[in-house]
């Protein structure tokens, strides 16, 4: 979490980019889940909206606020216990009422209680972790009764200004990159002195990610070759997957007996615990989704380097990842493109928004520049071209917007005019 202990308050680090998505629900009757991976900051996010609620002039009686991982409610399971802890710290009068809960899901059958206070006119904000809340089972419960915002680690831009909360070098430069990529966003790595030090916390995430939001709700009968089949998916990232290939590659080349459908559950849990997003493919010619072959990006790239002692930079899975997750921080639909035997890296759409985006570490070589536009001139239509990479020197051709990545990572630039 991204706060600090004064001597007389709290100070929060505001999250503009989500705080500007969850600010038209403040008072809205709809129940708004926080959710994403582990530790990405969404009790930082709870926090900084009931500050601006304060300073907005709601009395501190009419915002309640649990945390169901600190002592005084953790011990809290039972729908029971979570409806009389809320009911007893309603204020008995108030205009309006803000609920804030912290790992909803640590309660077994909330969403009654929840719907109920929000029957009664409480504005209710939730958060969690885990793959019960992220897989589709809130949705079927709450149908229409809530609006849900994906939390992401921290993007770069974040990063860099979270940087200069702290009173740390916020300059966005290519050493700083390489440290972000590496050490990732992880809200609570700034808070320590030493890369030793913020991958070991990294890494400690992705322990109790597994431990306690998939092994204690979900049973994993090999737990060995999960592992294995988990830690293949992490090294692998920004890769074409192929539930065939991937069989094959367990069952020839490291002897796991595996099945493509414990593959394919394995995935799914992952994809659930938002370790991995998916990322589908989409044919330009045929305006058809593909079945098959669909990408898988981490939620965060420090993920990759805490499992990993070899801390060169794939710069091209790497960068695909960022840009993916810069896209969907950004409200973006994401696939990958195909047309004819070529693909283009992303195609975004975002209500009547739509552009196709190239990703590349370099032009400078012109074979590389060749194969980086060759997808964009077979695409007839005129929505957005645009190429990202991290030279310095720009060069736009036919209509198609180069753009330096660093540059639209870091809040300069921007991916649509």
């Amino acid at each position: 979490m991204a706060v600090i202990l004064s001597a007389m308050k709290q100070r929060v680090f505001h999250r503009e980019a989500y705080l500007r998505k969850l600010r038209p629900f403040y008072r809205s009757d709809l129940i708004k889940v926080i959710s994403g991976i582990r530790r990405c900051g969404k009790s930082c996010l709870l926090l900084s909206v009931m500050e601006e609620l304060r300073e907005e002039g709601v009395p501190e009686e009419a915002i309640v606020y649990l945390n169901l991982d600190k002592r005084g409610f953790k011990n809290i399971r039972l729908a029971e216990q979570l409806e009389e802890a809320i009911a007893g710290r309603l204020p008995a009068k108030a205009e309006q009422v803000y609920l804030f809960v912290d790992e909803i899901q640590n309660v077994a059958d909330f969403e009654p209680v929840l719907n109920a206070f929000r029957e009664e006119g409480v504005s209710i904000f939730v958060t969690g972790s885990n793959s019960y809340l992220l897989g589709g089972e809130l949705a079927t419960k709450l149908t229409g009764r809530h609006v849900e915002f994906d939390l992401f680690p921290l993007s770069f831009r974040e990063w860099l200004d979270m940087r200069a909360f702290l009173g740390k070098s916020a300059t966005a430069d290519r050493e700083a990159f390489a440290e972000y990529i590496r050490e990732g966003g992880f809200p609570k790595t700034l808070e320590f002195d030493g890369a030793e030090a913020r991958e070991t916390y990294v890494e400690s995430v992705v322990g109790q990610i597994l431990q306690k939001d998939v092994r204690r709700r979900i049973k994993i009968r090999n737990r060995p070759v999960f592992d294995k089949v988990r830690t293949y998916l992490v090294n692998n990232f920004g890769a074409p997957t192929s539930l065939r290939n991937l069989e094959k590659e367990f069952r020839e080349k490291q002897g796991l007996p595996v099945t493509q459908r414990t593959i394919k559950r394995y995935l799914d849990i992952l994809e659930r615990a938002r370790i991995l997003y998916p990322c589908p493919r989409f044919d330009l010619k045929s305006r058809k989704s593909l079945r098959g072959g669909e990408k898988l990006y981490l939620a965060d790239t420090g993920i990759y380097f805490a499992a990993n002692t070899d801390h060169r930079i794939p710069y091209g899975p790497v960068l695909e990842n960022l840009v993916f997750t810069h896209l969907k921080r950004e409200g973006f639909q994401v696939s990958v493109g195909r047309i004819g035997g070529l693909e283009c890296d992303f195609i975004v759409r975002r209500r009547e928004e739509y552009a196709y985006v190239q990703v590349s570490m370099t032009i400078a070589d012109p074979a590389t520049e060749a194969r980086e536009y060759a997808p964009f001139e077979k695409i007839r239509d005129n929505y957005p071209k645009v190429l990202l990479t991290l030279d310095p020197l720009l060069q736009h051709r036919d209509g198609i917007r180069h753009l330096n990545l660093l540059d639209v990572l870091a809040g300069k630039a921007s991916i649509l005019p």
